[in-house]
């Protein structure tokens, strides 16, 4: 048997030096900051610091060549890299299976490599940054995918996680019927009520690595009045409910809520809520949350509040469409008021209620119920990366400039003329890499 380890074996082939700088060339790139398209921008970026280094106007036509080892862009319509706002990796459309049975029948093992696959259909659709907002009864695991996604192990966005969420005792856990059995499905949250315990629980999650505190405003807490099919909150199971069977109520009280955001800044961290009814938006927007989740029910005097302390909007209009149809067009409406009353806007639909990779129907959405295309282009891109923290989040991201994160995208038409470009993402770069070209997985990718 041939000994490995002897004099006669090849010497390791040293690791090639990382590829120098280069020059993206464009005909049109969006800016975001600016609400414009700009004509004949190049951009030089760096794969060894991530950075973009350059962003300059040519003077002089590039003619048909371009030189060696840049990257034409011409005749596409570039942009940053997109930003889901509200995004959960562990989960597949409720249409395939439902959420509780996700969560009580597949193995830590499947979520996970689920996870693999969603983040690589993600990054391919250009979303070169996720707000995981929840981690769906699979603990921390969110973390430690970011974390491998980090150290260069898989592919995927980068991701801002709030491993598990804050709700108060037997709100948001998930439950069935058969207690008597033992079954239990695994908890969603951390429970806490009072201030003491809620100062304890934001600890918790900041030692357990969290980017992001989300918290529950209201929730249907009452869910076991009248269990619905297959455990879904929103999907009724009695044949004759009585009248508001199994309403949003409120979670947390105003203390509760201020103890969160409190001690969340404490440790630098953005705090979120989750809200739907107008007391539960009021409140969390008071106690000082970044962003609202849902809002379905924001009226004029919550997004008065909203503007008036700089709170951002993300209206999951994509999971609203399937889980909230008799209520669509006032939610959409709502949506086109706070647009026009100057409540910023961050682009998330809830991805993972319906499939990773299809996330572009938020923006869709967002066009159709009346907000500008740029300005949609924008929440999806600037708004992201002020929905993850801004400044908190130690990098920039969702804009071209010089020291921000290589991300850039390139559609093979203008979204402002034909929407459903949006879906067709022909090149996507993430920190100065390219990871898809010509529609095409790039085979050094990972």
């Amino acid at each position: 048997m041939a000994c490995h380890c002897c004099s006669t074996a090849e010497p390791a082939k040293e690791t090639p030096s990382p590829r120098s700088s280069f020059t993206i060339h464009t005909s049109q790139l969006f800016d975001p900051a600016k609400l414009e398209v700009l004509s004949d921008i190049s951009v030089v970026v760096n794969p060894v610091t991530s950075l973009v280094e350059k962003v300059y106007r040519r003077t002089e036509s590039l003619g048909d060549h371009v030189p060696d080892g840049d990257v034409d862009l011409r005749g596409k319509f570039v942009m940053p890299g997109f930003v889901d706002a509200h995004t959960h990796i562990f989960l597949h459309s409720y249409w395939e299976t439902p959420s509780a049975q996700q969560k009580r029948d597949e193995s830590f093992v499947e979520r996970i490599i689920r996870s693999v696959n969603h983040c690589r259909a993600a990054l391919m659709a250009g979303y070169t940054t996720y707000r995981d907002l929840g981690s769906e009864s699979m603990q921390e695991a969110d973390a430690n995918v970011r974390d491998a996604i980090n150290r260069g192990l898989m592919i995927g966005p980068r991701l801002f996680v709030a491993t598990k969420v804050l709700a108060s005792t037997a709100s948001y856990e998930p439950r069935n019927e058969n207690y008597l059995g033992g079954t239990r499905l695994p908890a969603g949250g951390d429970a806490a009520d009072g201030p003491d315990e809620i100062r304890k629980a934001v600890r918790r999650r900041i030692g357990a690595g969290a980017d992001i505190i989300k918290f529950y405003a209201d929730y249907r807490r009452r869910i076991m009045r009248a269990p619905p099919k297959q455990q879904h909150p929103y999907v009724a199971g009695i044949r004759f409910p009585n009248a508001n069977d199994n309403p949003d109520n409120l979670v947390y009280s105003a203390e509760e809520m201020h103890m969160i955001v409190r001690e969340a800044e404490m440790a630098d961290a953005p705090a979120v809520a989750h809200a739907i009814t107008k007391p539960g938006i009021l409140l969390a927007v008071r106690a000082g949350a970044l962003t609202i989740e849902h809002g379905y029910f924001c009226d004029e005097e919550c997004l008065r509040e909203m503007k008036l302390r700089g709170t951002l909007l993300v209206p999951t209009l994509a999971i609203a469409e399937r889980m909230h149809a008799p209520r669509f067009e006032a939610i959409k409406a709502m949506v086109k008021l706070a647009h026009d009353m100057g409540v910023k806007l961050a682009c998330g639909g809830d991805t993972g209620t319906f499939n990773h990779g299809e996330n572009a129907r938020e923006m869709e959405l967002m066009v159709e119920a009346g907000v500008p295309v740029l300005d949609v282009l924008a929440a999806c891109t600037l708004g992201g990366w002020e929905a993850c923290g801004g400044a908190r989040c130690g990098k920039r991201f969702g804009r071209v400039e010089e020291g921000a994160s290589a991300d850039l995208v390139a559609l093979d038409a203008d979204p402002r003329k034909d929407i459903t470009a949006l879906r067709r993402v022909d090149f996507v770069m993430k920190d100065a890499q390219v990871y898809k070209a010509g529609g095409c997985l790039q085979e050094d990718a990972t």
